[in-house]
C-alpha cells in the first residue's frame, strides 16, 4: 500500500473507533494486532480488551466531535496528531460517573501498517489524566458527603444518650461512653418507673452512619414510652413490644440488640431481659463473677418473639457492667481481639475496687492493651451498677 492509502486507513481506524464501530475496527485490525497503550483498570489484553474500551467509550459519551490536525507517515508508520471533543453524560468510565461535562482529549497517535491492516498501535493522549482529575474530585466530594452524613448522625447519636444519671440512695451508676469516628449505633438509657424502680437499657444497632443513628433514636423512643405509659409491662413483655414496633418502623432492615432490666432500688432487685446483646457480667466478691443470662432474639428481626425473663437480687458490695461489643472486639496491632475471657478476668479480678469507675479501669486495660496509635473501630459502651456497701 501506498503512503497515503495508509494515511486514510489510520484515518478510518481513528474515524471507526471514536464511533464505537466494533465491526469496522475488527475488519482494518491484522489478526495478531498488538496493542502499546496502558491498560486501563479492569481491561482485558489482546483484540477483544481493546475493542471493549472503545465500545465502553461509545457508551460513556455522547456529542462526539473528532478533529485529525495533521498526519505523518513514513514506510509503514504512520502518526497522527489528533483532538477529541465529548460530553461525559451517558455512563461511567474508569471509575468516573458521569458529569455531562464537555472534555478534550488532545493526543497522538502512532499505527504500524502490514499488509493493509491495523497492525500495531501507541497512543498518547490527555483523557486518562482528565478522567484521573474527575475521578479525584468526585471522591472528594464523596468524602465531604460521608463526613456531613457523619457529622449529623453523630449528632442524632449524642441526643439519644441521657443528660443525667439517677442518683439512687445506696446505688452508684456510671457510664462510659467513648464514640468511634465513625458513628455507631450504640445507646444506654434510665427510665423512671412507678413505684421508684428504675429501668436500665445498653444496646447497640447493626450498621453505621445515619441509618443506625435513626434506628437507635427510634428503638430507645419506643423503649422509653412502653416502658414508662405501660409502667406494671415485665422487661420481657417491653422488648416484646418494642420488636413488633420496630419491625413495622424498620425500612432499613437492620436490628437492635438491646438488655434491659427493671432495678427495685430498695431490695435489690433486678429483673431483666436480653434482645440478642452481650451478656452483662454480675460481680459478687470472692474474685467471682458470672454472665447474666437470658434468653431472646434481637430487635426488628422477626416477627413473635418471646423474651426470657429472669431476676437476681444485687447483695451490697454487688455489681453489674453492661457493656457494647465495641470493647471486646478491639484488636492489638497483631489483629488479636480483646475478647470476653479478658473482659470476664478483669471483672473479678477488679470488681470490688470502688476508689475508681471500673469502667476507667477497663478502658486503661484496653489502651495498653491495643498500644499506640490504635484506631477505634466501634463506640465504646460501660455501664456499671453498683450496690453501695453502706447506706449513705
Amino acid at each position: 500500500m501506498s503512503v497515503e492509502e495508509n494515511m486514510a486507513l489510520a484515518r478510518r481506524f481513528m474515524e471507526a473507533r471514536v464511533k464505537g464501530d466494533l465491526d469496522a475496527m475488527d475488519e482494518m485490525m491484522a489478526p495478531d494486532f498488538v496493542n502499546h497503550n496502558k491498560l486501563l483498570p479492569g481491561e482485558v489484553p489482546g483484540r477483544e480488551g481493546y475493542k471493549r474500551r472503545f465500545a465502553e467509550y461509545s457508551a460513556a459519551f455522547s456529542n462526539v466531535r473528532f478533529v485529525i490536525e495533521d498526519q505523518v507517515a513514513a514506510d509503514d508508520k504512520v502518526v497522527t496528531p489528533f483532538i477529541v471533543h465529548f460530553t461525559h453524560d451517558r455512563g461511567k468510565i474508569m471509575g468516573v460517573a458521569p458529569t455531562g461535562t464537555e472534555m478534550t482529549n488532545k493526543g497522538v497517535a502512532i499505527h504500524r501498517i502490514v499488509e493493509g491492516k491495523i497492525a500495531e498501535e501507541l497512543v498518547t493522549g490527555t483523557m486518562t489524566s482528565n478522567l484521573r482529575e474527575q475521578l479525584l474530585v468526585q471522591e472528594r466530594i464523596e468524602r465531604e458527603r460521608v463526613e456531613q452524613e457523619l457529622r449529623v448522625a453523630r449528632r442524632i447519636q449524642q441526643a439519644s444518650l441521657p443528660k443525667e444519671v439517677p442518683e439512687l440512695e445506696g446505688w452508684e451508676i456510671a457510664p462510659h461512653y467513648q464514640p468511634a469516628r465513625e458513628v455507631g449505633g450504640d445507646f444506654y438509657d434510665f427510665f423512671e418507673l412507678e413505684d421508684g424502680r428504675v429501668g436500665v437499657v445498653v444496646g447497640d444497632a447493626t450498621g453505621k452512619g445515619v441509618p443506625a443513628a435513626l434506628v437507635v433514636t427510634a428503638t430507645y423512643s419506643m423503649l422509653r414510652a412502653v416502658a414508662q405509659v405501660l409502667g406494671s409491662f415485665s422487661p420481657r413483655e417491653v422488648l416484646a413490644q418494642v420488636n413488633e414496633a420496630l419491625l413495622a418502623r424498620n425500612p432499613q432492615n437492620m436490628f437492635v440488640t438491646c438488655f434491659y432490666a427493671i432495678l427495685e432500688p430498695k431490695s435489690g432487685s433486678l429483673k431483666y431481659a436480653n434482645a440478642g446483646h452481650d451478656l452483662p457480667y454480675l460481680w459478687h466478691g470472692g474474685g467471682e463473677c458470672e454472665e447474666l443470662r437470658a434468653r431472646g432474639m434481637p430487635l426488628g428481626l422477626m416477627p413473635g418473639m418471646s423474651y426470657e425473663e429472669k431476676e437476681i437480687t444485687l447483695q451490697r458490695g454487688e455489681s453489674v457492667l453492661f457493656y457494647s461489643d465495641g470493647l471486646v472486639e478491639a484488636h492489638d496491632p497483631k489483629g488479636e481481639m480483646f475478647g470476653f475471657p479478658r473482659l470476664r478476668a478483669l471483672v473479678a479480678e477488679h470488681g470490688a475496687e470502688e476508689e475508681r469507675s471500673l469502667g476507667d479501669l477497663l478502658m486503661k486495660e484496653l489502651y495498653s492493651f491495643v498500644g499506640e496509635g490504635w484506631e477505634q473501630e466501634d463506640d465504646i459502651t460501660l455501664l456499671t451498677l453498683r450496690r453501695s456497701t453502706f447506706l449513705s
